[in-house]
Protein backbone atom coordinates (compact mmCIF):
# COMPACT_ATOMS: atom_id res chain seq x y z
CA UNK A 1 0.00 0.00 0.00
CA UNK A 2 1.35 3.42 -1.00
CA UNK A 3 -0.06 6.55 0.77
CA UNK A 4 -1.77 8.89 -1.68
CA UNK A 5 -1.86 11.96 0.56
CA UNK A 6 -5.60 12.32 -0.07
CA UNK A 7 -7.90 13.07 2.83
CA UNK A 8 -11.62 13.51 2.92
CA UNK A 9 -14.86 13.63 4.83
CA UNK A 10 -18.48 12.71 4.36
CA UNK A 11 -21.01 15.41 3.59
CA UNK A 12 -24.80 15.48 3.40
CA UNK A 13 -25.45 13.29 0.34
CA UNK A 14 -21.87 13.79 -0.76
CA UNK A 15 -18.15 13.42 -0.23
CA UNK A 16 -15.32 15.93 0.07
CA UNK A 17 -11.82 14.93 -1.05
CA UNK A 18 -8.75 17.05 -0.34
CA UNK A 19 -5.38 16.96 -2.05
CA UNK A 20 -2.83 19.43 -0.66
CA UNK A 21 -4.28 22.95 -1.16
CA UNK A 22 -7.30 21.85 -3.18
CA UNK A 23 -10.49 20.13 -2.21
CA UNK A 24 -13.60 19.13 -4.12
CA UNK A 25 -17.13 18.53 -2.85
CA UNK A 26 -19.29 16.16 -4.86
CA UNK A 27 -22.98 16.13 -3.92
CA UNK A 28 -25.85 14.13 -5.39
CA UNK A 29 -28.89 16.37 -5.74
CA UNK A 30 -32.48 15.14 -5.22
CA UNK A 31 -32.87 14.93 -9.02
CA UNK A 32 -29.88 12.49 -9.05
CA UNK A 33 -27.49 14.94 -10.70
CA UNK A 34 -23.98 15.11 -9.19
CA UNK A 35 -22.72 18.63 -8.53
CA UNK A 36 -18.99 19.19 -7.99
CA UNK A 37 -17.41 22.30 -6.51
CA UNK A 38 -13.63 22.59 -6.48
CA UNK A 39 -12.03 25.05 -4.06
CA UNK A 40 -8.53 26.11 -3.11
CA UNK A 41 -7.65 26.33 0.58
CA UNK A 42 -4.40 28.00 1.53
CA UNK A 43 -3.00 26.72 4.78
CA UNK A 44 -1.97 29.22 7.45
CA UNK A 45 1.32 27.33 7.66
CA UNK A 46 2.35 28.97 4.35
CA UNK A 47 2.49 32.26 6.24
CA UNK A 48 3.69 31.01 9.62
CA UNK A 49 6.35 28.30 9.19
CA UNK A 50 6.00 27.28 12.85
CA UNK A 51 2.87 25.34 11.88
CA UNK A 52 4.86 23.11 9.55
CA UNK A 53 6.68 21.60 12.53
CA UNK A 54 5.55 18.37 14.26
CA UNK A 55 2.81 18.84 16.89
CA UNK A 56 2.15 22.41 15.70
CA UNK A 57 1.02 21.19 12.28
CA UNK A 58 -1.45 18.91 14.07
CA UNK A 59 -2.90 21.85 15.98
CA UNK A 60 -3.43 23.75 12.72
CA UNK A 61 -4.81 20.69 10.95
CA UNK A 62 -7.44 20.30 13.67
CA UNK A 63 -8.68 23.87 13.17
CA UNK A 64 -8.38 23.61 9.37
CA UNK A 65 -10.55 20.50 9.40
CA UNK A 66 -13.24 22.31 11.33
CA UNK A 67 -13.19 25.30 8.96
CA UNK A 68 -13.39 23.15 5.83
CA UNK A 69 -15.93 20.86 7.48
CA UNK A 70 -18.31 23.75 8.14
CA UNK A 71 -17.97 24.90 4.53
CA UNK A 72 -18.61 21.39 3.23
CA UNK A 73 -21.70 20.83 5.40
CA UNK A 74 -23.04 24.27 4.50
CA UNK A 75 -22.58 23.63 0.77
CA UNK A 76 -24.01 20.11 0.77
CA UNK A 77 -27.01 20.91 2.98
CA UNK A 78 -28.09 23.71 0.66
CA UNK A 79 -29.23 21.16 -1.94
CA UNK A 80 -31.67 19.29 0.23
CA UNK A 81 -34.86 21.22 -0.51
CA UNK A 82 -33.78 23.77 -3.11
CA UNK A 83 -34.08 23.86 -6.85
CA UNK A 84 -31.06 24.60 -9.00
CA UNK A 85 -32.14 28.18 -9.62
CA UNK A 86 -32.45 28.91 -5.92
CA UNK A 87 -29.11 27.23 -5.32
CA UNK A 88 -27.35 29.58 -7.74
CA UNK A 89 -28.75 32.58 -5.91
CA UNK A 90 -27.69 31.18 -2.54
CA UNK A 91 -24.26 30.35 -3.89
CA UNK A 92 -23.76 34.00 -4.83
CA UNK A 93 -24.89 35.06 -1.37
CA UNK A 94 -22.71 32.46 0.35
CA UNK A 95 -19.67 33.87 -1.40
CA UNK A 96 -20.28 37.11 0.47
CA UNK A 97 -20.23 35.48 3.89
CA UNK A 98 -17.55 37.23 5.86
CA UNK A 99 -14.52 35.54 7.37
CA UNK A 100 -15.74 36.89 10.71
CA UNK A 101 -18.87 34.71 10.61
CA UNK A 102 -16.78 31.65 9.77
CA UNK A 103 -14.48 32.47 12.67
CA UNK A 104 -17.41 32.59 15.09
CA UNK A 105 -18.84 29.35 13.68
CA UNK A 106 -15.51 27.58 14.27
CA UNK A 107 -15.24 29.15 17.72
CA UNK A 108 -18.70 27.91 18.71
CA UNK A 109 -17.85 24.41 17.45
CA UNK A 110 -14.64 24.39 19.49
CA UNK A 111 -16.42 25.61 22.63
CA UNK A 112 -19.12 22.93 22.32
CA UNK A 113 -16.58 20.16 21.66
CA UNK A 114 -14.27 21.16 24.50
CA UNK A 115 -17.18 21.61 26.91
CA UNK A 116 -18.68 18.22 26.06
CA UNK A 117 -15.55 16.09 25.91
CA UNK A 118 -13.11 17.89 28.20
CA UNK A 119 -14.97 19.95 30.81
CA UNK A 120 -18.08 17.79 31.41
CA UNK A 121 -16.08 14.68 32.50
CA UNK A 122 -14.20 16.83 35.04
CA UNK A 123 -17.45 18.18 36.49
CA UNK A 124 -19.04 14.74 36.69
CA UNK A 125 -16.00 13.16 38.37
CA UNK A 126 -15.86 16.07 40.87
CA UNK A 127 -19.18 14.90 42.37
CA UNK A 128 -17.40 11.79 43.64
CA UNK A 129 -14.80 13.69 45.68
CA UNK A 130 -16.84 13.10 48.85
CA UNK A 131 -16.33 9.33 48.44
CA UNK A 132 -13.02 9.20 46.57
CA UNK A 133 -10.05 11.07 48.02
CA UNK A 134 -7.40 9.81 45.57
CA UNK A 135 -6.68 12.34 42.80
CA UNK A 136 -5.31 9.46 40.72
CA UNK A 137 -8.59 7.54 40.87
CA UNK A 138 -10.61 10.67 40.12
CA UNK A 139 -8.43 11.41 37.08
CA UNK A 140 -8.78 7.83 35.88
CA UNK A 141 -12.55 8.02 36.32
CA UNK A 142 -12.57 11.29 34.40
CA UNK A 143 -10.69 9.70 31.48
CA UNK A 144 -13.05 6.73 31.35
CA UNK A 145 -16.06 9.06 31.47
CA UNK A 146 -14.60 11.08 28.61
CA UNK A 147 -14.23 7.96 26.52
CA UNK A 148 -17.76 6.78 27.33
CA UNK A 149 -19.25 10.20 26.50
CA UNK A 150 -17.46 10.15 23.14
CA UNK A 151 -18.67 6.64 22.28
CA UNK A 152 -22.19 7.40 23.53
CA UNK A 153 -22.30 10.57 21.44
CA UNK A 154 -21.46 8.63 18.28
CA UNK A 155 -23.97 5.86 19.04
CA UNK A 156 -26.78 8.37 19.62
CA UNK A 157 -25.87 10.34 16.49
CA UNK A 158 -25.84 7.17 14.38
CA UNK A 159 -29.53 6.62 15.18
CA UNK A 160 -30.45 9.66 13.07
CA UNK A 161 -31.38 8.83 9.46
CA UNK A 162 -29.30 11.67 8.01
CA UNK A 163 -26.25 10.65 10.04
CA UNK A 164 -26.63 7.01 8.97
CA UNK A 165 -26.42 8.12 5.35
CA UNK A 166 -23.40 10.30 6.13
CA UNK A 167 -21.72 7.26 7.66
CA UNK A 168 -22.40 5.38 4.41
CA UNK A 169 -20.75 8.20 2.46
CA UNK A 170 -17.92 8.00 5.00
CA UNK A 171 -17.51 4.35 4.04
CA UNK A 172 -17.50 5.30 0.35
CA UNK A 173 -14.76 7.85 1.02
CA UNK A 174 -12.53 5.25 2.70
CA UNK A 175 -13.18 2.58 0.10
CA UNK A 176 -12.24 4.94 -2.72
CA UNK A 177 -8.98 6.01 -1.09
CA UNK A 178 -8.13 2.39 -0.23
CA UNK A 179 -8.73 1.37 -3.83
CA UNK A 180 -6.07 3.82 -5.04
CA UNK A 181 -3.58 3.14 -2.28
CA UNK A 182 -3.85 -0.59 -2.91
CA UNK A 183 -2.92 0.05 -6.55
CA UNK A 184 -6.26 -0.60 -8.29
CA UNK A 185 -7.90 1.39 -11.05
CA UNK A 186 -10.61 3.70 -9.75
CA UNK A 187 -13.91 2.19 -10.86
CA UNK A 188 -17.07 0.96 -9.18
CA UNK A 189 -16.21 -2.74 -9.17
CA UNK A 190 -12.73 -2.21 -7.71
CA UNK A 191 -13.96 0.18 -5.02
CA UNK A 192 -16.85 -2.01 -3.85
CA UNK A 193 -14.70 -4.77 -2.34
CA UNK A 194 -12.22 -2.45 -0.55
CA UNK A 195 -12.17 -1.98 3.22
CA UNK A 196 -14.37 0.76 4.67
CA UNK A 197 -11.80 1.55 7.37
CA UNK A 198 -8.62 3.62 7.12
CA UNK A 199 -5.83 4.37 9.59
CA UNK A 200 -5.88 8.13 8.82
CA UNK A 201 -9.57 8.50 9.64
CA UNK A 202 -10.84 11.40 11.73
CA UNK A 203 -12.66 8.91 13.98
CA UNK A 204 -9.30 7.36 14.88
CA UNK A 205 -7.92 10.83 15.48
CA UNK A 206 -10.69 11.71 17.94
CA UNK A 207 -10.40 8.39 19.73
CA UNK A 208 -6.68 8.90 20.25
CA UNK A 209 -7.37 12.40 21.56
CA UNK A 210 -9.52 10.71 24.23
CA UNK A 211 -6.95 7.97 24.97
CA UNK A 212 -3.96 10.31 25.09
CA UNK A 213 -5.86 12.75 27.31
CA UNK A 214 -6.70 9.87 29.66
CA UNK A 215 -3.01 9.03 30.10
CA UNK A 216 -1.85 12.66 30.25
CA UNK A 217 -4.43 13.79 32.80
CA UNK A 218 -3.69 10.85 35.06
CA UNK A 219 -0.12 12.18 35.18
CA UNK A 220 -1.07 15.86 35.42
CA UNK A 221 -3.40 16.02 38.44
CA UNK A 222 -4.10 19.54 39.77
CA UNK A 223 -5.85 19.31 43.11
CA UNK A 224 -8.35 22.15 42.70
CA UNK A 225 -11.35 21.88 40.37
CA UNK A 226 -10.57 25.20 38.66
CA UNK A 227 -7.05 24.16 37.72
CA UNK A 228 -8.25 20.76 36.58
CA UNK A 229 -10.69 22.43 34.17
CA UNK A 230 -8.13 24.97 32.94
CA UNK A 231 -5.46 22.32 32.39
CA UNK A 232 -7.89 20.28 30.26
CA UNK A 233 -8.74 23.27 28.09
CA UNK A 234 -5.17 24.58 27.70
CA UNK A 235 -3.71 21.19 26.81
CA UNK A 236 -6.25 20.41 24.06
CA UNK A 237 -3.99 21.81 21.27
CA UNK A 238 -1.02 19.72 22.41
CA UNK A 239 -3.15 16.56 22.67
CA UNK A 240 -4.54 17.23 19.19
CA UNK A 241 -1.01 17.75 17.85
CA UNK A 242 0.29 14.49 19.32
CA UNK A 243 -2.76 12.56 18.06
CA UNK A 244 -2.27 13.98 14.59
CA UNK A 245 1.37 12.87 14.49
CA UNK A 246 0.37 9.35 15.48
CA UNK A 247 -2.37 9.12 12.83
CA UNK A 248 -0.03 10.60 10.22
CA UNK A 249 2.68 8.08 10.99
CA UNK A 250 0.22 5.18 11.09
CA UNK A 251 -1.05 6.10 7.63
CA UNK A 252 2.45 6.02 6.16
CA UNK A 253 3.68 2.67 7.45
CA UNK A 254 2.72 -0.98 7.66
CA UNK A 255 4.91 -1.52 10.70
CA UNK A 256 3.38 -4.35 12.81
CA UNK A 257 3.64 -2.31 16.02
CA UNK A 258 1.87 0.70 14.45
CA UNK A 259 -0.79 -1.62 13.01
CA UNK A 260 -1.50 -3.00 16.48
CA UNK A 261 -1.64 0.49 18.03
CA UNK A 262 -4.03 1.58 15.25
CA UNK A 263 -6.50 -1.21 16.02
CA UNK A 264 -8.64 0.76 18.54
CA UNK A 265 -9.25 3.46 15.92
CA UNK A 266 -10.09 0.84 13.29
CA UNK A 267 -12.54 -0.83 15.68
CA UNK A 268 -14.13 2.54 16.46
CA UNK A 269 -14.76 3.10 12.75
CA UNK A 270 -17.28 0.25 12.87
CA UNK A 271 -19.61 2.88 14.40
CA UNK A 272 -18.87 5.73 11.98
CA UNK A 273 -18.57 3.92 8.64
CA UNK A 274 -21.26 1.87 6.91
CA UNK A 275 -21.32 -0.01 3.64
CA UNK A 276 -22.25 2.46 0.86
CA UNK A 277 -24.46 1.81 -2.13
CA UNK A 278 -23.23 2.15 -5.72
CA UNK A 279 -24.53 5.72 -6.10
CA UNK A 280 -22.51 6.85 -3.08
CA UNK A 281 -19.35 5.24 -4.42
CA UNK A 282 -19.88 7.03 -7.72
CA UNK A 283 -20.03 10.36 -5.89
CA UNK A 284 -16.78 9.58 -4.02
CA UNK A 285 -15.02 8.60 -7.26
CA UNK A 286 -16.01 11.87 -8.94
CA UNK A 287 -14.80 13.86 -5.92
CA UNK A 288 -11.36 12.19 -6.12
CA UNK A 289 -11.24 12.62 -9.88
CA UNK A 290 -11.73 16.38 -9.49
CA UNK A 291 -8.61 16.97 -7.37
CA UNK A 292 -6.28 14.04 -7.95
CA UNK A 293 -4.55 12.58 -11.01
CA UNK A 294 -5.04 8.99 -9.90
CA UNK A 295 -3.94 7.49 -13.22
CA UNK A 296 -0.51 9.09 -12.83
CA UNK A 297 -0.42 7.94 -9.20
CA UNK A 298 -1.19 4.32 -10.18
CA UNK A 299 1.49 4.47 -12.87
CA UNK A 300 4.00 5.51 -10.19
CA UNK A 301 2.80 2.71 -7.91
CA UNK A 302 3.23 0.17 -10.73
CA UNK A 303 6.72 1.47 -11.51
CA UNK A 304 7.70 1.37 -7.83
CA UNK A 305 6.48 -2.22 -7.48
CA UNK A 306 8.40 -3.16 -10.64
CA UNK A 307 11.60 -1.49 -9.36
CA UNK A 308 11.25 -3.21 -5.99
CA UNK A 309 10.76 -6.54 -7.76
CA UNK A 310 13.88 -5.92 -9.90
CA UNK A 311 15.90 -5.00 -6.80
CA UNK A 312 14.67 -8.16 -5.07
CA UNK A 313 15.62 -10.29 -8.08
CA UNK A 314 19.05 -8.63 -8.30
CA UNK A 315 19.60 -9.22 -4.58
CA UNK A 316 18.65 -12.87 -4.91
CA UNK A 317 20.97 -13.28 -7.90
CA UNK A 318 23.80 -11.56 -6.02
CA UNK A 319 23.31 -13.86 -3.04
CA UNK A 320 23.30 -16.92 -5.32
CA UNK A 321 26.53 -15.77 -7.02
CA UNK A 322 28.21 -15.17 -3.65
CA UNK A 323 27.00 -18.53 -2.38
CA UNK A 324 28.24 -20.36 -5.50
CA UNK A 325 31.56 -18.52 -5.30
CA UNK A 326 31.88 -19.39 -1.62
CA UNK A 327 31.20 -23.07 -2.33
CA UNK A 328 33.83 -23.10 -5.08
CA UNK A 329 36.36 -21.41 -2.78
CA UNK A 330 35.73 -23.96 -0.05
CA UNK A 331 36.04 -26.89 -2.46
CA UNK A 332 39.27 -25.45 -3.78
CA UNK A 333 40.46 -24.96 -0.21
CA UNK A 334 39.77 -28.58 0.64
CA UNK A 335 41.92 -29.78 -2.26
CA UNK A 336 44.80 -27.47 -1.37
CA UNK A 337 44.52 -28.50 2.28
CA UNK A 338 44.67 -32.17 1.36
CA UNK A 339 47.76 -31.56 -0.79
CA UNK A 340 49.52 -29.63 1.97
CA UNK A 341 48.56 -32.25 4.53
CA UNK A 342 50.12 -34.98 2.37
CA UNK A 343 53.40 -33.04 2.31
CA UNK A 344 53.36 -32.78 6.11
CA UNK A 345 52.62 -36.48 6.52
CA UNK A 346 55.43 -37.35 4.11
CA UNK A 347 57.82 -35.02 5.97
CA UNK A 348 56.83 -35.14 9.68
CA UNK A 349 60.08 -33.47 10.72
CA UNK A 350 59.63 -30.52 8.41
CA UNK A 351 61.23 -27.26 9.53
CA UNK A 352 58.53 -24.57 9.25
CA UNK A 353 61.09 -21.79 9.16
CA UNK A 354 62.62 -23.27 6.03
CA UNK A 355 59.33 -24.47 4.50
CA UNK A 356 58.01 -22.89 1.37
CA UNK A 357 55.72 -19.87 2.10
CA UNK A 358 53.05 -21.19 -0.25
CA UNK A 359 52.58 -24.37 1.83
CA UNK A 360 52.36 -22.33 5.05
CA UNK A 361 49.72 -20.02 3.53
CA UNK A 362 47.75 -23.08 2.44
CA UNK A 363 47.88 -24.48 5.93
CA UNK A 364 46.69 -21.19 7.46
CA UNK A 365 43.92 -20.96 4.93
CA UNK A 366 42.59 -24.41 5.74
CA UNK A 367 42.91 -24.04 9.43
CA UNK A 368 40.69 -20.94 9.09
CA UNK A 369 38.30 -22.90 6.91
CA UNK A 370 38.04 -25.65 9.53
CA UNK A 371 37.23 -23.04 12.22
CA UNK A 372 34.44 -21.59 10.03
CA UNK A 373 32.92 -25.06 9.65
Amino acid sequence: MKPSGIGGMAAIEGVMMRNKDEYAIAVRKPDNEIIIEKTEHKSFSDKVKLFKLPIFRGMLSFVDSMVIGLKVISFSSSFIEEEEKDQKENKEESGKVSALLMFFAVLVSLVVSISLFMVLPVLISSFFTRWIESIFLLSLMEGILRLLIFIGYIILASRMTEIKRMFMYHGAEHKTINCLENGFELNLENVKWQSKTHKRCGTSFMLFVMLISLVLFVIIRPETLLWRILSRILLVPIIAGVSYEFIRLAGKTNNPVMNILSKPGIWMQALTTKEPDDDMIEVAIQSVDAVFNWREFLAEVTETVKDEADITDDTKKSKRVKKDSSIKDKESAKKEYAAANEILIASPKIDYEEEDDEILRALDKYLDFDEEK
